[in-house]
């Protein structure tokens, strides 16, 4: 017996739908997976994600000018905390479900949600991935950097470099009316040419007015074409967590958040969440 799927988007009687709600429901009528409704911001929202990512930006520069080697990840934490509160704005990570820090910063062959400490020393060679979540007057922006400590390894540099392009190549697959399996598609081709594996378990997301909102956006697919229709007015993070080796990661039972390569090989990773537009991706804080 075939399951009909509920449908998502209804136009009232009597009102005439818009270009982009005729495109969406003939979409849907096709069999496509579309967003619900409330996916899709409005431009006061968007205007009101875009402030918070200001401050966002404004953090990870600040965290820019200061990290160098010797600098414990306490010290980067500090960084985050002082910048976002003086600008009037949350950190978002800080007492999210458990999570006592107000940013992860993930060394080497952690993947992510690594949490600071005043015994993690950064040392020359070290990588470091710094995530940054920020709260303002009820808008979310998330976005991360990669770190080089002085110099490091050219298989690191190497690594690093992927990572930021597959981010790069990401954004440009993912078009008005295309589909989120078209973002891992390039993502996953562009780093396996390279040598390198996408973490699998963990994946980009809607923000905005939450701090993770549908829908998941994988940074792995074997297939462009499938997953949900992209319409403009979603935001969503693009951030792939590209290794060094395999692909499996595990997370450390010793605090219940941080994610390792199982292997223990490096990671990298780079994240800016985006507003799609009737053009194209459009990045909302780096």
């Amino acid at each position: 017996m075939r399951i009909k799927r509920k449908r998502e988007w209804l136009i009232p009687e009597g009102k005439e739908p818009t270009e982009l709600e005729r495109r969406v429901i003939a979409a849907e009528e096709s069999g496509a997976i579309v967003p619900p409704r409330n996916l899709i911001k409005t431009k006061e929202q968007i205007e009101g994600i875009r402030r918070s990512g200001v401050v966002n930006t404004g953090v990870l520069d600040a965290v820019a000018a200061e990290i160098k080697a010797g600098m414990s990840t306490a010290e980067i934490d500090r960084i985050v905390y002082d910048y976002t509160v003086s600008h009037g704005a949350i950190p978002a990570p800080l007492n999210y479900e458990g999570f006592p820090k107000s940013v992860c910063t993930s060394i080497n062959e952690v993947v992510c949600h690594g949490i600071p400490s005043e015994n993690e020393i950064l040392r020359e060679g070290d990588i470091i991935n710094v995530d940054v979540s920020t709260i303002l007057d009820g808008y979310y922006s998330d976005a991360s950097r990669m770190f080089v400590i002085g110099k490091t390894t050219n298989a690191k540099q190497r690594l690093v470099d992927c990572a930021r392009e597959c981010l790069e190549i990401g954004m440009k697959a993912a078009k008005p009316y295309g589909f989120l399996s078209d973002i891992g598609y390039a993502i996953t081709k562009h780093a396996h040419a390279a040598g390198f594996s996408v973490v699998r378990d963990l994946c980009g997301h809607g923000v905005g007015l939450e701090f993770h909102e549908d829908p998941d956006v994988e940074h792995y697919a074997r297939k462009p074409g499938r997953g949900m229709l992209l319409v403009p007015g979603m935001v969503f993070t693009i951030e792939p967590m590209i290794n060094m080796g395999d692909w499996h990661v595990f997370i450390d039972a010793a605090d219940d958040w941080t994610v390792v390569t199982e292997d223990e090989l490096p990671s990298a990773q780079w994240e800016h969440p985006f507003v799609m537009t009737e053009t194209g991706l459009e990045i909302i804080t780096y």
